[in-house]
Order: C-alpha cells, then sequence, then structure tokens
C-alpha cells in the first residue's frame, strides 16, 4: 500500500505531497491542474520510460519519491533486499528522479538501483488503468492474461511446469536443428581431420626428436673434423710411435720418477710426487676415453646423414602444417581424436535428440490441454462473474462471453487465443469489446472485470486514471460504487472528474493551481467537511458556491455513504 507520494519539479508541479493510505482515494481538479501529472509520477516510481519534457522548466531536475508498506518477509522486500536495498519496520522508500537532459536515476530502499528493479517491483505493487489499458484490453494477449489471473493457481499449478517442458522442449530443438543443419560441415572437418592423423601417425613423430636429431645432424656433418681432432689429442696424451715425441703420459710419468728417487730426503715433494701420480692416471683415463670415442665414429656416417635428414625433412613438414612445433604436432594428434571421437558422435546425438524433442512435444501438447481445459471451466466463470457485474453497472442487458480458441503454433502461455466478447443485449451477436462497446461501456466492463479478477488475484494497489471516461448518471454512480467496493480489498487510488465517483472515496484530494506570471504551479490538499462539498459543487455544476449545488453535492455524497455502508 502506498502511504505517500512527495513530487518536486514535475511538469506543473513544483513541490507538494499526496497523503494516500488505505481505502479509496479520489483525485479531483480543474483540468490542467496537474493530475495527469501524479499518475505521471507513480510511472516513474514504477519504472516507466522517463521524459526530459516533464521536467519543469528551470528546474536542474525533477524528484519523485513514494513511500510504501510491505510485508517484512514478502517478495517485495526479497527484491529489494537483492537489489542492496532495506525494508525497515515494512516502509519501503522508492526514488526517481529525471535530469533537463533525460538522464534518470532510481533509488530502492535507500541505495542507488537500475530502474528495471523499479519496474520489477511495480508488478507486485500496482495495477495502473487509465484510457492506454483499455486500448490495451482489446488485445488477445491482455485478455489471455485477464483470464489467467482470473484461474489463479488453478491455472499457475499448470502453467510452471508448462513452460519448464516448453523451453526444454525448444531448446532441445534448437540444438537438434543446428546439428543436422552443420552436420555436412562436420563430416568435413572429420575428413579432414582423419587425413591428419593418418599422415602424423604415418611419421610417428617423438617428444623431442627433432632437438635429438639435430644434435646428430651436427655431428655427423663434422665427422671427418672430430675423427682428427680425437686422434691427434690422443696421439698427445699417449702415442705407440717408437722414437717419437714423448707423448703426455710419458713425460709426467718421467717426472714422478725423477722426483721419486730424491722424495725421501725432503718430505715437501711428497704431495708435489702424489699430484703427479693422479695426474698420470687422470690422462690415462681421457686417453682410454678418447680411443672408445675414435673406435665408436662410425666409418659410414654419410650414409646416417642422409637418413638423419631424411627424417628431419619429414618432422619439419609435420611441424610447418600441424604446429609450427614438434610438440604441437603430438598435442594435435592426441586432441584430434576426441575430437574426431566427438564429430563422429554426431548421428547417434541426432538419433538420441530427435526422440528428445518428440517426447518433449508430446508433454508439452499433453500440458497444454491441460491449460485448456482450466481456461474453459474459467472462462465460463470469468464471463458469469463479470456480466453480474455489468448487470450493476447499469449494464443490466449486457453479458460477457469469454471464448478460446487454438493457436497455430504453441507458446510460452499454451495454445489457446482467448477472446472476450459483449453481447449488448440477449439475442445479440456477441462481438469483440473493442467493437462491441463504446469508450463508457470499456471503462465499465474495464472495472467489472478488475473487480471480479481481485477476489482471486488480490494486488495492493489499484490505480484508475479516468476510468469513468464517457460515463454519466446512474453508471456513474455504480462505478464509484464498485470502486468502494474493490477498496474494501486493496488500496484504490482513482483520478477522476465525475462527482458520482469522488463521493463515494474516503480520502479525497484535489489538485488546485494557481498562476504567478509565467510560472504555474499546483499543490495538493486533502478535502473534508465544506471544502469536499464545495469541490463536489465544482464537480457538478462548476460552480462551487451554488446553494443548489452544494445541496446537490451534500445529498450526492449521504447517498454514497449509504450506498457503500459507510
Amino acid at each position: 500500500m502506498i502511504e505517500e507520494i512527495s513530487i518536486r519539479n514535475l511538469g506543473v508541479i513544483g513541490t507538494t505531497t499526496l497523503p494516500l493510505g488505505p481505502g479509496f482515494t479520489a483525485l479531483t481538479g480543474e483540468t490542467g491542474a496537474g493530475k495527469t501529472m501524479v499518475v505521471t509520477a507513480l510511472g516513474l516510481l514504477l519504472g516507466e520510460r522517463s521524459d526530459a519534457g516533464a521536467v519543469r522548466q528551470g528546474s536542474d531536475r525533477a524528484v519523485v519519491e513514494g513511500r510504501w508498506l510491505v510485508p517484512d518477509d514478502g517478495a517485495v522486500a526479497e527484491r529489494v533486499r537483492d537489489a542492496g536495498g532495506d525494508v525497515e519496520a515494512g516502509e519501503l522508500i522508492l526514488g526517481r528522479s529525471v535530469s533537463p537532459e533525460g538522464r534518470s536515476r532510481a533509488t530502492v530502499g535507500g541505495r542507488g538501483a537500475p530502474v528495471g528493479v523499479l519496474g520489477e517491483l511495480g508488478q507486485h505493487l500496482v495495477v495502473v488503468h487509465g484510457q492506454s489499458d483499455q486500448i490495451r484490453l482489446r488485445s488477445s494477449t491482455a485478455q489471455r492474461e485477464a483470464l489467467d489471473r482470473f484461474a489463479g493457481a488453478a491455472l499457475t499449478d499448470v502453467l510452471g511446469p508448462y513452460q519448464d517442458a516448453f523451453r526444454a522442449w525448444r531448446s532441445h530443438e534448437e540444438e537438434l536443428t543446428d546439428l543436422v543443419a552443420e552436420q555436412q560441415a562436420r563430416r568435413r572437418e572429420a575428413a579432414l581431420l582423419r587425413d591428419a592423423m593418418a599422415e602424423i601417425e604415418a611419421v610417428n613423430p617423438q617428444r623431442g626428436e627433432d632437438v635429438e636429431l639435430t644434435e646428430r645432424a651436427d655431428r655427423l656433418s663434422n665427422l671427418e673434423d672430430l675423427r682428427l681432432a680425437g686422434a691427434e689429442a690422443h696421439e698427445v696424451l699417449s702415442t705407440s710411435d717408437v722414437g717419437g715425441a714423448a707423448d703426455a703420459i710419458g713425460l709426467v710419468d718421467t717426472a714422478r720418477r725423477r722426483l721419486d728417487r730424491v722424495a725421501d730426503h725432503d718430505p715437501l715433494l711428497a704431495p708435489v710426487t702424489e699430484a703427479l701420480a693422479n695426474a698420470s692416471f687422470l690422462l690415462s683415463d681421457v686417453a682410454g676415453q678418447l680411443a672408445s670415442y675414435l673406435a665408436g665414429l662410425d666409418a659410414d656416417g654419410g650414409r646416417e646423414l642422409e637418413i638423419v635428414q631424411e627424417r628431419r625433412s619429414e618432422l619439419t613438414a609435420l611441424s610447418r602444417k600441424y604446429g609450427p612445433t614438434l610438440d604441437e604436432v603430438i598435442d594435435y594428434l592426441d586432441a584430434g581424436s576426441s575430437r574426431l571421437l566427438e564429430l563422429e558422435s554426431d548421428t547417434d546425438r541426432i538419433d538420441s535428440l530427435t526422440v528428445t524433442v518428440e517426447e518433449d512435444a508430446a508433454a508439452v501438447r499433453a500440458l497444454a490441454e491441460q491449460l485448456t481445459t482450466v481456461r474453459r471451466a474459467k472462462a465460463t466463470e470469468l464471463a458469469e462473474a463479470v456480466t453480474a457485474e455489468l448487470s450493476a453497472l447499469a449494464m443490466a442487458d449486457a453479458s460477457l462471453v469469454v471464448e478460446l480458441e487454438a493457436k497455430p503454433e504453441l507458446s510460452m502461455s499454451g495454445a489457446d487465443r482467448v477472446s472476450v466478447l459483449l453481447r449488448p443485449h440477449a439475442g445479440a451477436e456477441a462481438r469483440p469489446i473493442g467493437r462491441g462497446a463504446s469508450g463508457g461501456e470499456l471503462s465499465r466492463v474495464m472495472l467489472a472485470i478488475e473487480v471480479v479478477i481481485a477476489g482471486t488475484d488480490p494486488v495492493p494497489t489499484f490505480v484508475f486514471d479516468e476510468v469513468d471516461a464517457g460515463v454519466g448518471g446512474a453508471a456513474a454512480i455504480e462505478i464509484g460504487r464498485r470502486l468502494a467496493r474493490l477498496a474494501e480489498q486493496a488500496q484504490v487510488i482513482v483520478v477522476t472528474h465525475l462527482a458520482q465517483v469522488a463521493a463515494f472515496a474516503t480520502n479525497h484530494l484535489r489538485v488546485a493551481k494557481d498562476s504567478d506570471g509565467a510560472v504555474t504551479a499546483s499543490s495538493v490538499s486533502r478535502l473534508t467537511g465544506d471544502d469536499r462539498i464545495a469541490e463536489m459543487a465544482r464537480l457538478l455544476s462548476g460552480l462551487p458556491d451554488s446553494e443548489s449545488g452544494l445541496a446537490h453535492a451534500r445529498e450526492l455524497v449521504s447517498t454514497a455513504a449509504a450506498l457503500s455502508g459507510s
């Protein structure tokens, strides 16, 4: 329920606060006084599109703030907390500001939030009806939504599972369509992948093989230089050439023997002699290694080099095609096996999905039939209840007809197209309400539907913007009476120009304007006692001071109180 709305610099309104509260609030005032701006302000709080043109000329921004009373543990409070705001002691503050450039900011529970959050909350807080909603009521979608609201839990218990099944069906169907459409491309990819894997497997590369082959190629390319250097080094260390130059091992041995002969005379020579002995052993070991190395050099190195270079050429070709490195070629082979398995499983997946889609479709159709069954039963109930309301709204001969027909294709809402028809009198043809009802009749039909639906789908607040357009006399009194009845279950706010409607209000607000040069400001005041009677007289005759008008106004207020039991 809305406790109050504060408005600053919106249209003709400078600064004002609307005290609302429970029951039936009527908002009246002269044409151009700013009643529309009140509805605009509420729309801003409910997330509607902002209009820079609504900012009062010369102001830096228009600001609207609303104070709601909501349950601390309800869906609204939960969404507010999700958005980072807070609900304190059941009180929720929503705010919206609009700059002259059209920039808009929203606050939810004291925290900044996207404007979309206001829209989400508004769906739980308020139902707004205006002239545009009368036009919307002519659409099949709006008529189905009205029937579904009336059906309540009986429908939602089926609609939820239906929509889950519908989404699964569409998802599987989309996947199947994509798989079939891409099947040829995937087959071509699989063929190319098989050829690549066969080519790589034929070469059978090993990790690190390219590095090893590079080293071998370098060794084989310099085989003669290696052999000559190794032989010369071996000869310097240990030569078998008799009578030739002394080798390194022989020279070291000679030095050691000469020191051995005198070592007993000086202990300091002992470590030198031992070092020479170790050097002799080391040189002998190196000479042996060189001998083994020379013996291991392949005499047919040219043939081996050719083989190595051929292998390197094969690996280079693979790297250029699938690399650029040999490790990446091997990784490509490993990943290709998994990818090929995935590509070759297309047929199995398509067959499986085909069965799944058929099963999904059968489940969706079965649930759609259940929706249709519920809607048909509730359509009859809605038509009868609204017809009874129309009788009380000075349309005693009229009756409402709610028809269902199958749509060509299933949708998220099911298989039904709902049509609301109006039969103006018994025996007449039922016609779509957009063609079979005048503006005033359409207002009454909309109100009757809302009154009936409120019993099964309660909404905290209803706002009616001139729902009584085109209505007068006894019909207007019955509209006021029905609005008062609706206010017993919810907060009702009505913008009206009819005294017959305003007479039933428990809270009467007047939007008044005054002119001061080029600046027009509007303010809102709560009317009671003689002030309210004067406003009622103005609505009735345009003469707030006329004795006959005042008398008529008092009589109307008394009649409304008697009819509403207040």
